[in-house]
This record gives structure tokens, sequence and C-alpha cells, in this order.
């Protein structure tokens, strides 16, 4: 995290590396409501009594909304991307250690050269985990235009609203239960399970982190496809920079 623990809200609840299911609860009310956390922090008192008042506040929220906005995106047509950054698509995928821990990939594809902006694994990925996995993308790529994703409650979240309204970019929800209306991160999810989690035994979450990022480099820089004219997702952006570059230089 690039914030101290003094202020991050959900840091006050509950400490991050402990208990993932708890923490993650954590973040969802401190993405809510940064007194209600500093109430629950001062209040609580041991892990049974803060998992009690965590899963009572969570269940709350979720019949009431919390009281406060969420994202709600926008669900006009979708112009094709004619250039990198113009569309990014997120979406999870879920899988298991050896030992049966549970755990999750936030895979970010830009709609335009196929490119697996990120694949993040952790136990836990909250709507403010996802805020910062973009703005770190964002940082060595530029923003994009426009986001594509579900409704799932991380991307509809207070922290999302915020980091959508501050960046200034568009957010699209495809219709519920419609995954194909997201189906260029569907079809990468796809390969990503047959290629590389189905093909692998995970003992730690570290391990699962390294063959993961392997295949991903590998997807990026030596997978080619017939839709990006035999090319491979970096080659397909590096000769859209070029073409850019070369029509600057002839107007």
């Amino acid at each position: 995290s690039n914030l101290a623990p003094e202020d991050d809200p959900a840091e006050w609840i509950y400490p991050e590396g402990e208990d993932a299911d708890l923490r993650e609860l954590a973040e969802q009310i401190a993405e809510h409501d940064k007194v209600l956390a500093r109430i629950l922090a001062d209040t609580a008192s041991g892990e049974k009594s803060t998992g009690e008042i965590l899963r009572a506040v969570c269940a709350w929220m979720a019949m009431t909304g919390g009281g406060h906005k969420r994202a709600i995106g926008t669900r006009a047509p979708m112009a094709i991307p004619q250039g990198p950054n113009q569309r990014w698509s997120l979406d999870f995928v879920s899988d298991a250690l050896a030992d049966g821990r549970r755990f999750r990939i936030l895979c970010v594809i830009d709609g335009f050269s196929r490119e697996c902006l990120a694949a993040v694994v952790d136990t836990s990925l909250s709507g403010i985990r996802v805020a910062r996995e973009l703005e770190k993308i964002a940082k060595m790529r530029g923003y994009p235009c426009m986001v594509v994703s579900d409704n799932g409650t991380e991307l509809t979240s207070n922290a999302m609203l915020t980091w959508q309204e501050d960046r200034k970019v568009e957010w699209h929800y495809i219709a519920p239960g419609k995954p194909m209306q997201n189906g260029l991160v569907e079809s990468f999810n796809g390969r990503l399970r047959d290629e590389c989690l189905n093909e692998h035994l995970f003992p730690t979450l570290r391990h699962a982190r390294h063959l993961i990022a392997a295949w991903r480099d590998d997807y990026n820089h030596h997978r080619s496809h017939s839709s990006l004219g035999g090319l491979t997702p970096r080659e397909y952006h590096q000769r859209s920079r070029e073409d850019q570059n070369l029509n600057r230089a002839n107007p």
C-alpha cells in the first residue's frame, strides 16, 4: 500500500497480512465510511469480536447501501477502440492453492492491442486495491478513455467511483448475466485458465504469482494473434505507436 497505516482506514480496523477474509471486509467498510472505520477500530476488541462486528456491518451495508453513492457507470454502445488506452477491460479469475486456500486474479486487458496490462494475484482484491492497481498501470501507460467490467461489488464501490471521477475515466458496466459483452477479457481468462491455472499446482501464493507473471509475459511478447495480423500484442502496440509518430512527423 502507498498509504501509511495511520492514513489507511482499513488498517485501523484490521491489519493487512492477517485473516484475508476479515481484511477484505475491513476494506469494504473503509470504502463506504471513514468515520465508521474509526469507530469500529475504537470499539472492537479481539479477533472474534472484530470478525463479528465486520460481518454485521457489511450485512447492514448490503441491505441499505450504506447510505453512500456507488458507481453506476454507463451501458451505452461501445465504439471499437482505434488505439491503445481507448478501452481497458477488467475481470477476476478465481483459483486455489494446493492447500485449498482461495486466491483471485485481477486481469486488465487493452481492448486495442489485446495486451494483458496486469494480472494481479492475491487472496483479497477490494475496490481500494483495484483502484491502486489501475493507478500503477496508468503511471506507466497513461489513463484509459473507458474501462469495461461487470458490476461486481469491488467494481461499483466508492473507491472506484472516486477513482473514475477524479481521473475523468468513463466506466461501462456490462448487463448482468451477459459476460460475453466483455468478451475480450472472457476469452483471455479462458486461455489463462486452460494454459496456466489448470496446468499447475500452486503450493504458495508467491509461486502462483511467479508462474502467472511468466505466462503473462509469454502471452504479451510471444503469442501471435490472427486478429492482430499475426503480430503479438506487444508488437501490435509498438507498431501503433510507430504509426502515430510517423503521422505526426508527416501531417
